[in-house]
């Protein structure tokens, strides 16, 4: 089959540098578009692709931690992008970590060696209008290519300053203290509230105005005064005592019914002093969102200070509150979960831009939009992976939870679907959580006839399992 034209990947992150080698390894002609050094982003210091411009690591290798899955789930499916984090790792405890400037350097020049590839150093302001394209081009998209995407979409939904708040596990929030209902009763009650009495507030209040913030970067504090209308938790909380009591966590209208009814006079000492909020993030109800709790804490701080909120004692987060310089799209209404857009199919997006956070997350999306902008080109189905395996499960939650609400999302155990029996011990969980994605991608890769790069470490526990 003769292809017309080149697949076009605008971006050379790790979300493009991984889809342009899978299109190309299918036999199709990419012409990967990087705009630096011509121009540099506030971020990146190089020219070359796959530049890692925070940490050097890829996240946990244990199989039995979410990064770690991600991580073997790529290896099979014959990632570039992981084969040569393999390659240029260096020791980091349990931690994948990279020789940064050999990694990226390394990644360059095999792209640029492959007779399929075309690295051109170019700055693309607007998306083609015709032909395939893989959309990779990250948090820091450019302003003008931006403004494109936003007539492309019809939407404004595009943030550039990211003020996310956590997310803990359903199982980890204590029922016996949270209860489910409504401000006011008004509908189904779909929120879970933690109560606070005065002393445990005031106890929190104090913690919260005490605790040390991350540092933003210079572009970052440029931008930050937008957003007066996400306002960090903690700085709320510094503009007095009584400021979150009349947000986020105002207690008016919500009622345990499991105490009698608030509103009863002779009740008044079961009311509550302020009450916490989380919101369902997912179908299944496994993951839940703390209501108005954005914030710029250091990761270490959210989870002592949060920790304090009566219910959340043994909270278990998937992720932790984040304020950073972020561009990204609403995945949720405008993605498949093949990473295709619902309005043309020929345009597909990966990487940070869609709304997952992590280098390994970046990496899977673009083996996804990669493989599947291939499969386009060359009149095949488009494949999407089992939601039982952390990549399947990632893009179905990108491309399924509420538009409405919608953030970014790291890989994690929280988006798989739960396991038949109930397992309390997390080690013993995850572990069972591997198993089964290893064993369905074997047998997902059976049924579609695709090849696994790597024998699978699991294949006799597969067996076993069959």
């Amino acid at each position: 089959m003769t292809i017309a034209q080149p697949i076009q990947v605008i971006g050379g992150g790790l979300a493009g540098t991984e889809a342009a080698w899978q299109i190309a390894q299918a036999g199709i002609p990419v012409v990967l578009h990087e705009m630096r050094p011509l121009r540099l982003s506030p971020a990146h210091h190089t020219e070359h692709v796959a530049e890692l411009v925070c940490s050097n690591s890829f996240g946990a290798q244990a199989t039995d931690r979410a990064s770690g899955l991600l991580h073997e789930e790529l290896r099979q499916l014959g990632s570039l992008v992981i084969a040569k984090a393999d390659e240029h790792a260096v020791p980091a405890g349990g931690a994948l970590a990279v020789d940064r400037a050999e990694f990226s350097r390394d990644l360059t020049q095999t792209l640029a060696n492959h007779p399929l590839i075309e690295l051109r150093r170019n700055e693309i302001t607007q998306l083609p209008t015709e032909g395939i394209v893989v959309l990779t081009t990250g948090p820091l998209t450019s302003p003008a290519l931006t403004e494109d995407l936003q007539r492309f979409t019809g939407l404004d939904y595009m943030s550039f300053f990211d003020a996310a708040s956590p997310i803990v596990t359903g199982e980890s929030i204590d029922r016996s203290i949270a209860f489910m209902a409504s401000r006011y009763d008004r509908g189904e009650a779909a929120y879970l509230n933690c109560p606070m009495n005065r002393e445990q507030y005031l106890r929190f209040w104090q913690e919260l105005c005490a605790a040390e913030q991350a540092e933003l970067k210079d572009f970052e504090r440029e931008t930050a005064a937008f957003f007066e209308g996400c306002l960090p938790i903690e700085e709320m909380a510094r503009r007095g005592e009584d400021t979150m009591r009349y947000g986020p966590l105002k207690p008016v209208g919500l009622f345990d019914a499991r105490k009698g009814d608030f509103r009863d006079p002779e009740n008044r000492a079961n009311r509550p002093y302020a009450v916490v909020q989380l919101r369902q993030e997912d179908k299944a109800g496994q993951l839940w969102n703390m209501v108005g709790f954005q914030t710029n804490l250091r990761w270490g701080e959210q989870k002592r200070v949060f920790q304090l909120i009566p219910g959340l004692e043994n909270a278990e987060f998937v992720r932790m509150g984040v304020m950073h310089r972020n561009t990204f799209i609403n995945a949720p209404q405008l993605l498949a979960p093949t990473l295709q857009f619902k309005s043309r199919a020929t345009v597909l997006a990966a990487g940070q831009l869609v709304g997952t956070e992590g280098y390994t997350a970046a990496t899977a999306g673009g083996w996804l939009a990669g493989t599947n902008a291939a499969r386009v080109a060359l009149g095949r189905e488009t494949l999407v992976l089992p939601p039982t395996t952390m990549m399947g499960a990632l893009f179905e939650f990108i491309s399924s939870a509420s538009p409405k609400h919608f953030q970014p999302m790291p890989p994690n155990f929280g988006i798989l679907p739960t396991l038949p029996d109930r397992i309390r011990n997390k080690q013993e969980r995850y572990g069972k959580y591997r198993d089964r994605a290893f064993t369905d991608l074997i047998d997902w890769a059976t049924r579609y006839q695709f090849p696994l790069h790597v024998p699978s470490l699991y294949a006799p526990i597969a067996q076993a399992l069959a």
